[in-house]
């Protein structure tokens, strides 16, 4: 076997197993957030969602020619940015109608996705890999951290307070990271695509 094949094998098996823990946040917390009517932890859940259909395309891309992985990098940018509006305009909805996001419950999840979070950086991280989808990925697992961060002290704050704006605020923050790694993975891709074409 070949180094670059053995790259390349080690490469599907951290993007498949970063998927799958994905996926299972995604039902976690979005189960979590609408028990919990908070903003903030549907908004990482749908993040962990858009997370998983994107390393399903990175998945994919492994191993083949670069316009198919700046494809799926710049399908992988778009993604974000489509998901970062669609929070955003669910954070207004909640700012028009009265939400009451129980806090304890938020705290609870973000300290369990924040861990999940933190072994799928690793494992990528691991990789040292310059692959424009690896990066991407890498870009996902550490907006997340942060994501799962701010909730923590969201949930925090709600109960503090007895208000629902810092869930809605962290909501907000969510998408805001969310667009940035979108455009970074949007740049990276063009970056990718734009030295592919000069060699």
């Amino acid at each position: 076997m070949s180094e670059a094949h053995a790259t390349e094998q080690v490469q599907r098996r951290t993007l498949l197993t970063v998927l799958v823990l994905n996926a299972l946040l995604f039902v976690g917390l979005g189960v979590g957030g609408i028990a919990a009517d908070s903003s903030a932890l549907l908004a990482n859940a749908v993040d962990n969602g858009s997370d998983a259909a994107v390393y399903l395309i990175s998945f994919l891309a492994v191993g083949r020619a670069l316009v198919w992985k700046t494809g799926a990098a710049r399908a992988s940018g778009v993604m974000l940015l489509i998901f970062a509006v669609l929070v955003l305009l669910d954070a207004l909805r909640r700012t028009l109608t009265a939400t009451e996001p129980v806090g304890p419950t938020m705290m609870v999840l973000a300290v369990v996705a924040a861990v999940i979070n933190l072994v799928c950086l690793l494992l990528i991280r691991r990789q040292h890999s310059g692959d424009v989808n690896m990066k991407a990925a890498e870009t996902f697992s550490l907006n997340d951290f942060a994501s799962n961060g701010g909730i923590l002290v969201a949930g925090g704050l709600v109960m503090w307070l007895d208000q629902s704006w810092p869930d809605l605020l962290v909501g907000v923050l969510v998408a805001a990271i969310a667009a940035k790694g979108g455009i970074d993975i949007l740049r990276d891709a063009r970056k990718a695509s734009d030295t592919g074409a000069a060699q």
